[in-house]
Order: C-alpha cells, then sequence, then structure tokens
C-alpha cells in the first residue's frame, strides 16, 4: 500500500492518530489506539524477551526522561547532536537537508560539511517542498534537543532525553554495585526519547516524541567471548562503505567469518547476527528485505566507531529505512561522563586489572518497526485484507463470536473472560453476520476466532465444544472449550534466542 492509504487504514481501526487530533494535529506527535497500544506492548515484549535472552547478566531498568544539562554537555549532544537544516528564502520553511536531497542523495548527508550540501543543492537546482523556489539558504546545524526549565526561579536548564542510551550510562555504577560485579553487563532500556525535528514526515518514521528500545553492553575489550559458533553459519546482507565509496551498492551477502575477516570484532558481528535474526524470525520480514548498511567514518555518528544500521526495504516509503542499528562505542561514554561527573567509572576484574569498559549499543526503534509490521504483514487479498502478524504479536490474539447472540452470548461472555483469566486476552464480538466479524478480526490481525453454536449448548456428544477459526488459512477445526487455553496460550508468547548467551 501507500503511505496514505496505509496512515488512512490505521487510523481508520483506531492503530494510531495525530496527538491534539481536534486541534488539527500536532506535528510530528502521534497517539496509539487499542489496537496500537496493545500492538507496541507486544512489540516490546518480544524485544525485551530476545535480546534480554542473550544472556543471564543483562537487565531491563526504567529511568527518568529528564537529565540536568551536564548530562547532555558531557555526552556531547549539547555541541554535536544537530542536523543541517535548509531554510527557503522566499516561503521561509525549514527543511532537513536530508529530506531535499532523497532523490539526489539517497545515502544521506552524514560527512557531509554545509559547503558540500550546499553545493549538491545548487547543482540539482533542488526546490522548495512548500514554495517551489529554488532559492535556498545555506545550510545550517540545528540542534534537536528539548530544553525546558529547570526549577523555579533559576536559569538553569533541563533536557528531555535525545536517546535513552544516555540513562544506561548514567545507571552503570549502581548497575555494577547491584548485579553480581561482572563483564559484560548489558543494561536495557525501552522508553520514551524527544527530538525537535526540524521537518517531522512519514508518520511513525520521523517523529518529535517515540519510542527506542537500547541495549548497552559493558564489557571489557581484552575479554569479550561470545558462542560465535552459533552464528557460524547464518547469512548477511551487507552493503559495505568501501564498496559503496567504489561505487558499487548493490547488497552482498556473507558469511559472519568472512565479517570477521575483514576487521569486525566477533562479539560485534555476533550480536548483530541475532539483531538480524529478531527481525527476519520474530518480526518476520522477508530476508529478501533486510540489509545492514555500514556507515563510514565521516558518516557514522560522532561517538561511533563501528556503525552498521539495520535497514528494511517497505512498500509504503519507497525504498530502504532504518529500524534499529548496532554500534561499537568505545570507551566515549564513560570516559566522558567520568570527565563530566567526576568519577571513575574504571572496574576492577578477579585478577586485579583495572579496566575502563567499552560499550556494544544494539538500538530498536519500537514505532518505525509498528509502522513496518503494518508495511509488511497487512495485506489485500482480493476484498479480503487480513494483517498477518506472528500470534505473540497481535493486538487481540482471540475473538469470540456468539452464532446467535440471544442464545449464546451469555455462553460466550464467560468463555472470553474465562480465556483473558487464562492469560489469552480476546475481544466479544456479536455485531452482524459471522462473516462480517471474521473480517474485522483479520484487518485487525487477530489470529483465532471461536464461535459459540447450537452443539456448544446442546446435548449431543459435542456439547461444550466450539468452533476454532484460525486466520491465515481460513480453516476451522471443533474441539472442546477447555482445550482453548492449551491450543492457543503456547502460540502467544514470544521467541527467545537458542545458545548460550556471554
Amino acid at each position: 500500500m501507500k503511505i496514505d492509504e496505509l496512515y488512512a487504514l490505521l487510523r481508520r481501526r483506531g492503530v494510531l492518530w495525530p496527538s491534539a487530533e481536534i486541534y488539527g494535529g500536532a506535528q510530528g506527535l502521534y497517539d496509539y489506539g487499542p489496537l496500537g497500544a496493545a500492538l507496541k506492548r507486544r512489540l516490546e515484549d518480544a524485544w525485551a524477551a530476545w535480546f534480554l535472552g542473550l544472556s543471564r547478566d543483562y537487565y531491563l531498568i526504567q529511568p527518568s526522561e529528564i537529565v540536568p544539562e551536564a548530562v547532555v554537555r558531557a555526552s556531547g549532544h549539547l555541541e554535536n547532536f544537530t542536523d543541517p537544516e535548509v531554510t527557503c528564502e522566499s516561503c521561509h520553511a525549514s527543511v532537513r537537508a536530508e529530506t531535499l536531497l532523497e532523490k539526489e542523495r539517497p545515502q544521506g548527508v552524514d560527512g557531509l560539511t554545509p559547503a558540500q550540501i550546499g553545493e549538491i543543492l545548487r547543482v540539482h537546482r533542488v526546490r522548495c517542498p512548500t514554495c517551489g523556489s529554488n532559492a535556498l539558504g545555506v545550510p545550517r546545524p540545528f540542534n534537536l534537543m528539548f530544553s525546558i526549565p529547570w526549577g523555579a526561579g533559576t536559569e538553569e536548564r533541563a533536557y528531555l532525553l535525545p536517546e535513552t542510551a544516555q540513562a544506561s550510562y548514567l545507571a552503570f555504577a549502581r548497575m555494577w554495585d547491584v548485579g553480581r560485579k561482572a563483564l559484560p553487563l548489558g543494561v536495557a532500556v525501552v522508553g520514551k526519547a524527544y527530538r525537535n525535528e526540524i521537518a517531522p514526515r512519514q508518520v511513525l518514521f520521523r517523529m518529535r516524541a517515540f519510542t527506542q528500545a537500547e541495549l548497552q553492553v559493558f564489557f571489557d575489550p581484552s575479554d569479550f567471548v561470545v558462542p560465535f559458533d552459533t552464528v557460524r553459519d547464518e547469512a548477511v546482507p551487507v552493503l559495505r562503505a568501501a564498496a559503496r565509496e567504489a561505487g558499487h551498492d548493490q547488497v552482498e551477502t556473507v558469511s559472519p567469518s568472512d565479517l570477521v575477516a575483514s576487521g569486525l570484532p566477533e562479539f560485534y558481528v555476533y550480536h548483530l547476527v541475532h539483531q538480524l535474526r529478531f527481525l527476519r524470525d520474530v518480526l518476520g520480514y522477508p530476508a529478501d528485505r533486510i540489509r545492514y548498511f555500514e556507515k563510514s567514518e565521516k558518516e557514522r555518528a560522532f561517538y561511533n566507531r563501528i556503525q552498521f544500521d539495520a535497514e528494511v526495504s517497505f512498500e509504503s516509503l519507497g525504498g530502504y529505512r532504518e529500524v534499529g542499528a548496532i554500534h561499537y562505542r568505545g570507551d566515549y561514554d564513560l570516559s566522558r561522563h567520568g570527565v563530566g561527573s567526576g568519577k571513575d567509572f574504571t572496574v576492577t576484574r578477579k585478577d586485579g586489572v583495572k579496566v575502563l569498559p567499552h560499550v556494544l549499543e544494539l538500538t530498536f526503534g519500537v514505532d518505525r518497526n509498528l509502522w513496518g509490521l503494518a508495511d509488511v504483514h497487512l495485506v489485500q487479498e482480493g476484498e479480503r485484507t487480513v494483517w498477518r502478524l506472528p500470534p505473540y504479536l497481535a493486538p487481540v490474539p482471540l475473538g469470540v463470536f456468539p452464532l446467535i447472540a440471544k442464545e449464546h452470548g451469555d455462553f460466550a461472555l464467560r468463555l472470553a473472560d474465562e480465556m483473558a483469566t487464562a492469560g489469552v486476552p480476546s475481544q466479544y464480538d456479536e455485531a452482524s453476520s459471522i462473516g462480517k466479524r471474521y473480517a474485522r478480526m483479520d484487518e485487525a490481525g487477530t489470529p483465532y476466532c471461536v464461535t459459540v453454536d447450537g452443539e456448544t449448548l446442546g446435548d449431543g456428544p459435542r456439547r461444550g465444544s466450539v468452533t476454532l477459526r484460525l486466520r491465515d488459512s481460513k480453516a476451522q477445526e471443533r474441539l472442546a472449550s477447555a482445550d482453548l487455553v492449551g491450543r492457543i496460550a503456547p502460540t502467544l508468547r514470544p521467541p527467545r534466542p537458542g545458545g548460550a548467551g556471554p
């Protein structure tokens, strides 16, 4: 579907809509309705189950979303967290340079100076998307952070977190004390981040308030051993920076061993493969639509030594978009916060050697991937619209219907309550024909529907049984209502990675 068609469908079904909609909406802000809120929660739970499952020493915390100015000053965000902004000299509209150059430079503008960006705009005679003028000003850096007053009667400022990662660095010393005082130590956050985007666009892909899931792994760079043999046989689709610089933009499929031979650390490739498996095997993105885009030294974020962006090709957005990434940040973060806070973050190994931990960061855009699940799995099949979500991601796992409301409604309502108590959320529906009820559930991504009918309440051999209908195949089977939990509940548990972690 095109982006407008998909957005209209999600809006109509109450998955999401613009914040402050009755006032015309707030650009870059969206609210989630019942289906969207449930899907988002299941997506977050699936991410946590997978990535915390990589090691017994990876933990989830919930930090504050506001930090004092000293934090973002030490982290480098106060000076470096910028996007190049271009202002139209005719209508004074402000636009991200990357947005203006999507066709001329699809790989983005990371690593280019304002002068270089300005020259590309001039050579290609790029026009303002608002008024059509090509009188565009010189690009200038625009800091994306939101600052807020800090207390009353003071000039101090605080900042909304621009990325959840900073919370993990602030928590490292405390987590070291409450943990078993050993590396590697993983600290994960699923929470809000805030960025004052110049021009929010593409619905959930460029927002001002969004949810990130990030895992920061603190480790000893001389001793980070991973079970590499468990990922050795995987096929990894990559677009290497050196190949792009040589004029080749074709994705190549390589083995993890090939990536290590090219100079990437085993621990980096191991986690990259597990991120790939999550996107492909847990979220169900087709393998041929996933790639890892390597950022060159000039392109990658100021804190990174190695950066591969996980990208998926989406029909609604016209190509590849970043949905996550894996960053090797070295000792940048603990070094900077050590200077800023005056605290020594070195830790002592069991052999008495002191080490300043390095950081491996795995990032995941929750809102972006919610949109991605709609783009990839919400399909038209003739007159039927079906959202083929994996059962453990479905907002409503089970629909419960009485064939005739007056005769079968009481039993169906009791059954819906019993299923919810047993951990299988359900939705009761008695309106219109069974076919239309199935269609509503198909569109909402519900994998199972149960119908209570005359045989359920009769005196025959099928008393107490119900009809279970499967979304994807439309197949139906008859089983005892007492067996429903055992049939459905196991499919609602998000997968966990196999093999022992570090």
